[in-house]
């Protein structure tokens, strides 16, 4: 299985990153609808796409815009959006308004059910992660392998979600700060990178790959990759159009 992270920044896109869209083409899946939405056509395998929002944030729902044009880039028999219900009441309200946008492009919503079906028998699960207005975290598990996706959370290995994740071959995770900046991210209600590596080790996941970085961050490496390495060692930092296999 192959995971293209097509957005790894969060807030506003910067000069290397876009906001969060994560897809796995072969399943017709896409986590998120960041500014990087607009990356997704060349990479559709599948003739419907079922996209999985976080939440409404506006950096991980911007790219439904997009869809007007991922659709007429590539035809598809069926675009469904998947949310929490009132995140995607809050969508139609008022990123869809008409003084705001002018045709709502042509997909279904749909609210989160508790467990999903995807492609090659794949299951996807839902759980709630604590943020600001609320979002939502997710697990796939196909034969043979599985996957995790959390985002907008402040990480902590003692948080609920820890049990949902256990055991997945690959946990993407979001790591806006570095420790120099924990207060942050504890105000912002995001992440720093000491607990999401302590998340992982406790969850016994196979693979860390740490997305959703401060865009404002210049340095090479905006997250402190030792630290977290210290603790769990298969750790990564996500790039823009990256291709994690799993």
């Amino acid at each position: 299985m192959k995971l293209i992270l097509l957005g790894t920044t969060g807030y506003h896109p910067s000069e290397q990153r876009h906001t969060p869209c994560l897809m796995i083409p072969e399943c017709g899946v896409v986590l998120d609808a960041g500014t990087a939405m607009f990356r997704v056509p060349r990479y559709i395998e599948t003739p419907a796409l079922d996209v999985f929002l976080s939440h409404a944030h506006i950096d991980h729902v911007v790219g439904l815009t997009y869809l007007l044009g991922v659709m007429h880039l590539h035809p598809l028999d069926r675009v469904t959006v998947h949310a929490d219900a009132e995140k995607l009441g809050a969508i139609d309200e008022h990123l869809f308004s008409e003084h705001l946008f002018p045709k709502k492009p042509s997909y279904e919503s749909r609210p989160l059910a508790d467990e999903v079906a995807v492609a090659d028998g794949g299951r996807l699960i839902h759980f709630p992660l604590a943020h600001r207005g609320g979002s939502t975290g997710f697990r796939i598990d196909w034969p043979g392998h599985s996957m995790a996706y959390v985002t907008d959370t402040t990480a902590s290995p003692d948080a609920d979600y820890v049990e949902k994740i256990r055991g997945v071959d690959l946990l993407v995770h979001e790591c806006y700060f570095t420790d120099a900046r924990a207060e942050w991210a504890g105000v912002t209600g995001h992440s720093h990178t000491t607990p999401v590596a302590e998340v992982a080790r406790k969850a016994a996941v196979g693979r860390l790959v740490l997305v959703h970085v401060n865009p404002a961050a210049t340095e090479d490496d905006p997250i402190g990759l030792d630290a977290a390495r210290t603790i769990f060692p298969a750790t990564e930092l996500g790039e823009d159009l990256m291709q994690v296999e799993f």
